[in-house]
Parts: structure tokens; sequence; C-alpha cells
């Protein structure tokens, strides 16, 4: 006989008490189940189950042999259940968590293509600079930029973006340049006020070296968007990802606040819940993630 038949009459008997409601739950006969039962025990040349007129127990094997035995049986149902997903067209409502900036700038443009691709999704992206719990707050992928936290969430990488000092040629001209980190404490900083740093800046200096840079910021804000305009408008230094100041660098309304200074470089990751096997919507959207930053890298955004 089949093990896996054998092995799932066994488990129903126990789960359900007996011969009677485990034939019922499984759809076949009483006597079949025994039959795969008596044939399991056979082939183990161990007793499984303690019978009686009344009830249906394990014994001690039995008890022992059951535990593995429905982990065997969770793995098989969750292999069958891969092959069946991974055949059937993505679809469901897909909720998406990603930081207003990056949201509104690099998400929202390219979602009318994705969801002409895939039809049967529905998208519910929340724009938000809070850090989301994924599983708890019932998130299917969030979006996250910079270093990850440990944790048990998969993450896959997007793209990469630089990181640097910037401000205005007029702020500039009447503050003057800072030539080095140490310099950041004569001037006015703006800071964010949801980086998980707070209002401590970490730099690498032109040598190399780790460099923290805790200031009183002139300006703080919960949005970068904020930010880049108060840098603009010569309010201040920023420390902004350049998929928010690079068209301001282009066209010369923002420069580098330190000369030579390396930008720090960081990735953009897709985020999203552990498991065997990605739901295939969540799938669908990583893969198209992927292939619309392809090209994008420090300084192409």
């Amino acid at each position: 006989m089949d093990r896996l038949s054998e092995m799932e009459a066994f488990a129903t008997v126990v789960d359900q008490g007996g011969f009677t409601d485990a034939a019922r739950k499984l759809g076949i006969s009483k006597s079949a189940v025994s039959k795969h039962v008596s044939s399991l025990e056979t082939r183990l040349g161990a007793r499984l189950l303690n019978r009686t007129t009344r009830r249906v127990s394990p014994t001690e094997i039995g008890l022992a042999y059951y535990d593995r035995a429905r982990r065997v049986l969770n793995d098989a149902g969750e292999a069958d259940a891969l092959v069946t997903s991974m055949q059937s067209a993505p679809s469901g409502i897909l909720r998406v968590s990603v930081a207003t900036d990056f949201g509104v700038n690099h998400l929202s443009p390219i979602l009318g293509a994705f969801l002409h691709e895939y039809p049967e999704i529905t998208v519910n992206m929340l724009l938000d600079n809070r850090y989301v719990e994924l599983i708890s707050e019932g998130f299917d992928l969030a979006v996250r930029i910079g270093d990850l936290e440990d944790s048990s969430l998969r993450a896959r990488k997007l793209a990469e973006t630089h990181k640097q000092m910037i401000a205005s040629p007029q702020y500039l001209e009447e503050y003057g340049r800072p030539r080095r980190i140490d310099d950041l404490n004569e001037h006015k900083l703006l800071h964010y006020s949801n980086q998980a740093t707070g209002s401590v800046w970490k730099l690498t200096a032109p040598s190399g070296e780790k460099r923290q840079v805790r200031s009183a910021g002139w300006l703080t804000v919960n949005d970068g968007q904020s930010l880049l305009n108060a840098a603009i408008n010569g309010l201040g230094i920023a420390f902004l990802p350049d998929f928010l100041y690079a068209e301001a660098m282009k066209d010369g309304r923002l420069v580098p606040a330190i000369k030579g200074m390396a930008p720090e470089t960081q990735g953009v990751y897709a985020v999203y819940p552990p498991g065997r096997y990605t739901q295939p919507k969540v799938r669908a959207f990583i893969d198209f993630l992927v292939d619309s930053f392809r090209e994008k890298g420090p300084g192409d955004w």
C-alpha cells in the first residue's frame, strides 16, 4: 500500500479519536481505514493504536510516530499547494508598504504597467514613513531603503542609491562650504525625524574612517521631499538619497556639501514574510520591481 495513504489514515484516526470519524473525514469506508492502519502496523512491526470497544488511542510508539507522520503529511500538503499556486495566475489584494518619498517618485509612476500586466491583482499601497510590522499589520510586502534589521523576513535587493550631504550654492555662498566633517558643527543641518538614528548622521570620512555627527537640526521634518525643498531654498545642509536629489543636482540647484567626500551607498529592498513558498501575487510584484529597477544604480535616479 501507499505509505502516505497509510500515514494519513493513521494520523486521521488519532486526530478524530476513532475509525468511524476518520473514515468520514477521509471520505472512504471504515474498513479501508482499518486496512491502511493494519498494513502500516504490519510494515513497521509495532502496534500503534490501543483499540477498545469504546475508544481508540495511540500507544507510546504510536504517539511518537504520529508527531513525525503529521510533519511529513504537512510537508506533502505544502508541496502540493506550491505546485498549484505556481500554476495559477497571480490574483488577489496585494498590500504594500513604502516610504512616502520613494513611493510617490518611483513606485506610483510604474504601478499602471504592473496592473495592466496582472489585471487580477488589486494593489493597496500605503505611503507612510512609519516602519510597519509586516506580519502583525497584514502587509504582503514592503520596500525599504538602507541597512535591514535582523529578522526572519525575507529580502530581495532591487537597486542601490547614493546618500550624501547636499546644499544649495546660495547657502554655501552665504555660510561657507564645510571642508571636513567637523565643520558641520558650525552649519545649519536639516534633519529627517523618522530616521532610526534620529539626529545622528553616520558618515564615512575621505580617510575611510566611520564618523557620527550629532547635532540639533535647524529644521526637522518627517518628509524627505520637504527636506529637499528646504535645501534647495538655502535653509541648510541635508543628508538625502539621490532618488530625491538627482534632478536638483543635475540642474545645479544643489551641490555636494563637502567636496571629495564619497556618498554612502544604500540598498533598496523588497521585504516580505518568510515561508516555504512565495504567493504568486508577491512573487509577480517583486519580479516586476526587479525588472523595473534593473538599470537603476547610484547616480541613475
